[in-house]
């Protein structure tokens, strides 16, 4: 059955295997999460779960979103997200969920909002090329020549400097190297997208599910 969880990333640390061998990961404190609404397909049409994780005071939430949480019957949670499953028969609406759901050696995928970089060049933002760095060249940094004269239009798809970073990323097949059910961290092989303290979702790796149905 398809699960996931909210968290916060905490950072990057490294622990070591029985071969001493170290592994870079990432700390996550994922949950505990609790169910706020089910939806199933008799009803909206799909199977899914609305998941709330971490804690607000009730004066920095709108009322229709407080109205949402009284009619389950729970305080307020910071984050609301939804999880889509294939079955949501063992959930209920107060039910938490926390970090053991997962176990040592799964493959996840985690879905993060990236670093915002704020305004950025081609060099930064795509990896070009600078022009020589003498005085006599005025050309440094520069985009360059578009190289679409004839239409007097820039093409769609074209690099050029923009707003860089600030994206919704996952990143598929990360293994979960240990899990803290006492203080509901999961430790990830490799990093995952965002800063620290930034909300991510870990999921049930999507690739690895369709390798294991085929076989």
């Amino acid at each position: 059955m398809k699960k996931g969880i909210l968290g916060r990333k905490l950072g990057m640390t490294q622990v070591f295997d029985e071969a001493g061998r170290a592994i870079p990961v990432t700390v996550i404190e994922a949950g505990p999460c609790v169910v706020v609404q089910k939806k199933t397909a008799a009803t909206d049409g799909y199977d899914a779960i609305q998941v709330g994780f971490g804690d607000i005071k009730e004066k920095h939430v709108n009322r229709p979103l407080m109205g949402h949480f009284k009619k389950a019957g729970l305080p307020p949670r910071r984050f609301l997200r939804e999880l889509r499953l294939e079955s949501v028969d063992g959930y209920e609406v107060g039910s938490e969920i926390r970090a053991d759901i997962f176990s040592p050696g799964e493959l996840v995928d985690v879905t993060g909002r990236s670093k915002g970089k704020g305004f950025a060049g081609g060099v930064k933002r795509h990896g070009f090329h600078r022009g020589p760095m003498a005085h006599g060249s005025k050309y440094h940094r520069a985009p360059g020549s578009l190289g679409f004269r004839a239409a007097a239009r820039v093409p769609k798809g074209r690099r050029l400097p923009g707003r860089m970073g600030g994206d919704r990323v996952t990143i598929l097949g990360l293994k979960v190297v240990r899990v803290d059910p006492e203080r509901n961290l999961l430790l990830i092989k490799g990093a995952v997208p965002g800063p620290k303290g930034s909300l991510v979702i870990v999921r049930d790796s999507v690739k690895a599910t369709a390798r294991a149905a085929a076989r």
